[in-house]
């Protein structure tokens, strides 16, 4: 969303979603995002940007009156593979990726008066915004987050280059693999203002992956949190790898029902779970099964 007064602006969006379906159990996703941006001009400008590719997350959000002249590129995509053909082969597999570019040329302060209505209906109206400006990036998988703001600025120069990588990969032995890179470099003078630097990145040793980023907090392996007030000239670069592996073998514990308690047995005068154990269950998860199964046999035998 973007609400643009008295300045020129071209964009152009692109957005390209695939799905694939296999017969049985594969499914495949993929969703591409890319936006091209152009803004010059004199005015008020209020700029809303939010992007999620699943675990990766980006936020740009800024608004000032006065000369503004920028371009931004931003490239998105998220991929998703399920593969649930039987329990010897079940598999979750995501990629997602956010890559955020922004050059702020020129952004300087200055009031702005438009007319609004006709005749005697028309109402001079004031903008006297000084100029704020926030990107914010977030890896869930990895369990980080990076944030520059700046506020109340005169005047603004700015490059920005923000990537958010996540994948993950998950077999069910259960083993889970996964691996989160963030980069985010920054380079701005402001003038007159505030700026804010903040950074997050979540101890693998106090966390369940599943929660990861809702426990960052507590003893991070990275926190960052700097205010600068005045006139500065700032370069910063981040960069987060964080893999991550989990493994937890399967025991050999009655493997001849999928369904569990959910795959019993009807025996006169009721159900019981005498199947589970003898391996006699009934297939129920597993419709392929059901013509070929006679009650006796296992579904799926011990070697």
């Amino acid at each position: 969303m973007a609400a643009i007064i008295g300045i020129s602006a071209a964009a152009d969006v692109n957005y390209v979603p695939t799905v694939k379906v296999n017969a049985g159990s594969e499914i495949s996703y993929n969703d591409t995002i890319s936006i091209e941006q152009s803004v010059q001009g004199n005015g008020y400008s209020m700029q809303y940007l939010y992007a999620k590719a699943n675990a990766a997350e980006l936020k740009e959000y800024s608004h000032g009156s006065g000369s503004l002249d920028s371009e931004m590129l931003l490239n998105s995509y998220h991929t998703n593979k399920t593969t649930h053909l039987h329990d010897a082969y079940w598999n979750d597999f995501d990629e997602d990726c956010i890559r955020f570019q922004q050059t702020v040329t020129s952004w300087t302060y200055a009031p702005s008066q438009f007319t609004f209505g006709t005749g005697y209906y028309a109402q001079p109206v004031n903008y006297d915004s000084l100029l704020k400006e926030k990107t914010w990036i977030k890896n869930r998988v990895a369990g980080t987050s990076i944030h520059n703001e700046i506020e109340y600025a005169h005047a603004v120069v700015k490059d920005i280059d923000a990537i958010v990588k996540a994948k993950s990969n998950i077999t069910y032995d259960p083993v889970f693999e996964g691996v989160g890179y963030s980069e985010f470099r920054v380079d701005e003078k402001v003038d007159n203002g505030r700026i804010h630097i903040g950074a997050l990145q979540a101890s693998p040793g106090n966390q369940d992956w599943s929660k990861k980023f809702n426990r960052a907090w507590q003893n991070p392996d990275l926190e960052i949190d700097e205010d600068f007030v005045g006139t500065y000239h700032i370069q910063k670069n981040i960069t987060i790898n964080a893999p991550y592996k989990w493994n937890k073998p399967a025991y050999d514990w009655l493997p001849c029902c999928s369904s569990g308690m959910g795959a019993v047995t009807y025996y006169p005068p009721g159900w019981s779970a005498k199947g589970i154990f003898d391996c006699t269950c009934r297939p129920t998860a597993l419709s392929q099964y059901k013509p070929a199964w006679d009650g006796t046999k296992a579904q799926f035998p011990r070697q």
